[in-house]
């Protein structure tokens, strides 16, 4: 999903400019035909793709404590494979509409029409509440998005339940459809994007909000934790998925943390929280939020994979802060080349080629190519230091840059 970065206020600019354009008396059809044309959106080829490993993989929703303080993720997991499987929708309700179209600063009302018209149809490759394949224990990523995606109070938006009342009040009532795993007692809140208020610093907002969010991911692997314990875990989305054949199903002592943008930033905090991730990887990391003496408090093995345009000297110079000559400590980077920030999330297989490259959502290269990369040098970064007993050592050359579409290290000049 979206990140932070200037290519938001480009999307933005791009999209409020379309808004205008319509208030001018033309239909809003037309509006939504134009973006259509430019981006090829209804075409078979637009699509998240299914993934290459070993197993199907299926998806559940848990959510522990319905308040603002709860617990709220989407857990991925080797899965039975079924031909006729539910897949989830990629954006499932107009809430999460409203969530962009605030983080982007444009009309919700327009906003919900066009990204449901060139979003809405689109699936994420996965079999929802898909029964539990067992096969041996699996190690465990806890993975973090960046801040215009959904699902925590560092998101464009993320929801919470609260007591119905006795005499629901009508001005009050939610303009969302009901979600059907929901409780009847409990009545969804939402919380959208906290934008800078006028003349206040951002470093503390995000320097707040990224402890909340390695906090967060803290949160949900002690959750996890204790579902692997088999520990009766109250869900309070009454979702299908048997959450009890999870009992001795994960590696604990082969644990990582990922992230994108903001999510790669939550990756050198929850590294320096929580001992039990072993290591991490950071996609396009945006180190701003981070405290200063944070660098010399990580121990773990940390991997920068960065994307070609996004990288700048000042953050660069963060990364570097981390740099240890230490095996045990090992840190490396490397970036993909011909690649943006968007090429790392799903938007990026979303669009068509102009308007994904006008929009910054694509980069030069094939999105496919580069997941590809990005995926195989990761398999090859957690076996190195989570000690998995697979193949994807094949891929270690990737770890070290060498490849045709990889640079080792950065493209960009660096300040010494």
């Amino acid at each position: 999903m979206f990140a932070n970065g200037g290519l938001i206020q480009l999307l933005a600019k791009k999209t409020k400019k379309i808004y205008q354009w319509s208030r001018t008396g033309s239909d809003q059809r037309c509006t939504l035909s134009l973006l259509a044309a430019m981006g090829n959106s209804c075409s078979n080829n637009l699509g998240i793709p299914p993934a290459k490993g070993p197993n199907a993989v299926g998806c559940s929703d848990f959510m522990m404590d319905h308040t603002v303080e709860g617990t709220f993720f989407r857990l991925y997991y080797p899965c039975v494979a079924s031909d006729n499987a539910e897949k989830p929708d990629w954006i499932p309700c107009k809430g999460y509409f409203y969530g962009l179209a605030d983080f982007l600063k444009i009309n919700r009302g327009l906003s919900e029409k066009i990204f449901n018209y060139l979003f809405g149809s689109f699936k994420i490759p996965a079999a929802l509440n898909g029964s539990y394949k067992q096969n041996g224990k699996y190690p465990v990523v806890i993975f973090s998005h960046g801040l215009g995606a959904f699902r925590d109070e560092s998101a464009s938006a993320t929801y919470f339940y609260h007591q119905k009342p006795q005499e629901p009040e009508k001005d009050k009532a939610s303009p969302l459809k009901p979600n059907p795993e929901a409780p009847e007692n409990l009545v969804e809140e939402w919380m959208y994007y906290r934008s800078l208020k006028p003349g206040e610093s951002e470093f503390p907002l995000r320097n707040k909000q990224v402890k909340q969010r390695a906090d967060e991911c803290i949160k949900a692997l002690d959750t996890l934790i204790q579902i692997n314990s088999g520990k009766t875990m109250e869900n309070v989305l009454q979702t299908e998925f048997d959450w009890t054949t999870l009992e001795n199903s994960m590696d604990l002592c082969r644990i990582a943390v990922m992230g994108h943008s903001f999510g790669g930033a939550t990756v050198i905090e929850a590294l320096c929280k929580d001992v039990n991730f072993k290591c991490g990887i950071a996609l396009d990391a945006w180190m701003f939020p981070l405290d200063e003496e944070i660098y010399v408090r990580v121990k773990q093995p940390i991997f920068f994979i960065n994307s070609e345009k996004f990288q700048w000297a000042g953050n660069i110079s963060r990364m570097r802060k981390l740099d240890s000559s230490s095996t045990s400590m090992q840190r490396k980077m490397i970036t993909i080349k011909g690649t943006v920030h968007q090429s790392f999330p799903d938007f990026t297989f979303l669009t068509g080629n102009w308007i994904g490259k006008i929009l910054k959502l694509k980069g030069e290269l094939d999105p496919q190519v580069g997941i590809d990369l990005c995926n195989r040098a990761s398999l090859a970064f957690l076996q190195r230091h989570l000690g998995l007993d697979k193949d994807f050592n094949q891929w270690d050359h990737l770890i070290e840059g060498k490849d045709h579409n990889l640079i080792p290290g950065t493209n960009v000049t660096e300040i010494s």
